[in-house]
């Protein structure tokens, strides 16, 4: 099977990937939605009928997130502790929240992210039957 080039439809530039993915936005066109569901990968682009058969960016996003939620929260957990020295269910209830509102709100970009930086690289068959 071939792939797709990276030039979107109708002649236009190639879109950047972090745009895209930023924006949780189809890494071709720029303009369909990525996603059918929360994390779900939708089938194809509404826009442009790109498919993302072969998009599976794994357990990378995860990891990301993970990271730099980790690193916002035992930072922000430390200043705290120094700043005011707060009994341990206050780090308790402030941090445990904080822990599943960030990944929510940073696993969906950086899934998006990562699927448009394959799509521009090239690291996976897209299924789209061209060459």
């Amino acid at each position: 099977m071939g792939r797709l080039s990276a030039t979107p439809p109708s002649g236009r530039a190639p879109v950047s990937p972090w745009r895209t993915g930023l924006s949780c936005r189809c890494p071709r066109c720029g303009e369909g939605p990525l996603f059918g569901g929360f994390l779900k990968i939708a089938e194809n682009c509404r826009a442009c009928g790109q498919s993302f058969a072969g998009a599976d960016p794994g357990d990378g996003p995860a990891f990301f997130v993970m990271f730099l939620v980790g690193a916002i929260v035992v930072a922000g957990a430390v200043v705290l502790e120094i700043a005011a020295s707060p009994p341990y269910w206050l780090h308790l209830v402030l941090w445990a929240p904080s822990v599943f509102i960030l990944s929510a709100i940073f696993l969906r970009p950086a899934k998006a992210l990562l699927v448009a930086l394959q799509y521009k690289n090239r690291a996976f068959d897209f299924g789209d039957g061209t060459d």
